[in-house]
This record gives structure tokens, C-alpha cells and sequence, in this order.
């Protein structure tokens, strides 16, 4: 009696198949946040997002979320907030010079994001986190400054399903 026919050889074939198809996708995923990690001044969405690694933006939207615990524009508007947290810190530039500086076009969505990810307006942090890291080495103030989202956090409109999530505009 034979344990391995040509179905069990198809079965095998396939879920190998599957297997290399999604390290692919994970291999591109990774060059999608490494890409938002270098460009995330940049006017970047995600279509473009999408393209740059040959995929539909609605599949990068649902592959990025089960990798990575949030969307692409989620992950973006981190980042911008990580780096307008630091730049704020600094002191040097006005809350609108920074919103512009990491790549947000609106105020108004640069401060709410910010509030969101971080409780206070960007104007107070700016205010409160000169004075709390003075004296601080920049890489322990950046780790004790980390914006921390809970899981199951929702930045925005883009919490679900990608719906009314910002594919075709600029994120920001």
C-alpha cells in the first residue's frame, strides 16, 4: 500500500509553493518599511508604496497589517511623529517648520496624529520635552520619548480593512 501519491506530491508542491510565495511577500514587505524608513519625509502613498514592489495597493494594505500590526500609512505617521518628537526636542524649529519637515502637508492632520500617538499637542511637547531631556544623551531620550501604541490602537481613518485608509493621496 503506497502512503504518497500524486495528490499527497501536489499537496507538498503547492504548500511549498505558498511557503516561497510568502517569503517573497515578506521580502517586500520589508523593503516597503525600509523604504518608509528612508523617505518618510517624502509625499509617499500607498499606491506608490505598492508599485515600487509589484503589488496591488489593497494587497500591501492587508499583508503590511498582518506583518507588521498596522497599515502602511499607520506606520508612516510613526515615523514622521518619532521624528518630529526629536526635532521638537531640539528646540530649533517652530511646530509648523517641523509638521513640514517630516513630510506632513497639513498641519491640522500632523497635530491631531501627533496627539494621538503621543497625548499632547506637539506645542506642549515641545514645550515639556526641552526642559525633561536637558542633559539627556540623544539616544536614551530617544528610546524614554518613543511614541508606545497599544495593539489594536487605530491611527486615523485607516483602522479597518483599509477603509478610508489613504491610498491615493498624499499620507500626510
Amino acid at each position: 500500500m503506497s502512503t504518497g501519491g500524486p495528490a499527497w506530491h501536489h499537496r507538498r508542491v503547492a504548500s511549498r509553493s505558498t511557503e516561497i510565495e510568502h517569503l517573497r511577500d515578506l521580502a517586500r514587505l520589508r523593503r516597503v518599511r525600509d523604504r518608509i524608513d528612508r523617505e518618510y519625509a517624502r509625499p509617499l502613498d500607498v499606491e506608490a508604496l505598492a508599485r515600487g514592489v509589484h503589488m496591488s495597493a489593497g494587497h500591501l494594505s492587508r499583508a503590511f497589517r498582518a506583518a507588521f500590526g498596522e497599515s502602511p500609512y499607520s506606520y508612516l505617521m510613526t515615523r514622521r511623529i518619532e521624528r518630529a518628537m526629536a526635532l521638537l526636542r531640539q528646540g530649533d524649529l517652530s511646530v509648523t517648520e517641523v509638521c513640514f519637515a517630516v513630510g506632513c502637508a497639513s498641519l491640522g492632520t500632523f497635530s491631531t496624529r501627533f496627539r494621538e500617538l503621543v497625548g499632547v499637542p506637539p506645542s506642549v511637547y515641545r514645550r515639556e520635552a526641552a526642559r525633561a531631556t536637558t542633559g539627556m544623551p540623544a539616544c536614551v531620550a530617544k528610546q524614554v520619548t518613543r511614541p508606545i501604541r497599544e495593539k489594536g490602537d487605530k491611527v486615523g481613518k485607516g483602522g479597518q480593512g483599509g477603509q478610508g485608509e489613504r491610498t491615493g493621496r498624499e499620507a500626510g
